[in-house]
């Protein structure tokens, strides 16, 4: 083989994702620990009500999650996990309309990660 060819089948060859990229969870967070999430946000953790059912929002109420622009933080998974605990006072939310700490429901620090893994999830489908 040439080295042209090579170097042609070098750069087009697919490289494994790295760390940040699209496709790559962050750290802890598995496919099962989405999967509990969404179990979570579409029944206890009550987040469908206000988010939708697929985190497309709901107007006047809940902001779409799978925007690629957060409203409340960076995206990242801290920072989600950080939001659902807090919640966002009315003074802040762009509705004018508050959400609860935990969103008003009794998740535990397992399952607020759960739900933020699963919000984290939905920008990247």
């Amino acid at each position: 083989m040439s080295r042209q060819l090579i170097l042609v089948l070098v750069t087009l060859s697919p490289v494994a994702p790295v760390a940040g990229q699209a496709d790559s969870l962050p750290e802890g967070v598995t496919p099962a620990m989405i999967a509990t999430g969404r179990s979570l946000f579409h029944g206890q953790g009550l987040c469908f009500s206000c988010h939708g059912q697929d985190g497309q929002g709901v107007a006047n109420l809940g902001p779409a999650l799978g925007d690629p622009d957060w409203l409340h933080g960076d995206g990242s998974l801290a920072a989600i996990v950080a939001r659902i605990s807090a919640g966002v006072p009315a003074d802040s939310a762009k509705t004018g309309i508050s959400m609860p700490p935990l969103g008003g429901s009794r998740l535990n620090d397992t399952q607020v990660r759960a739900v933020a893994a699963y919000v984290w999830s939905l920008r990247r489908r």
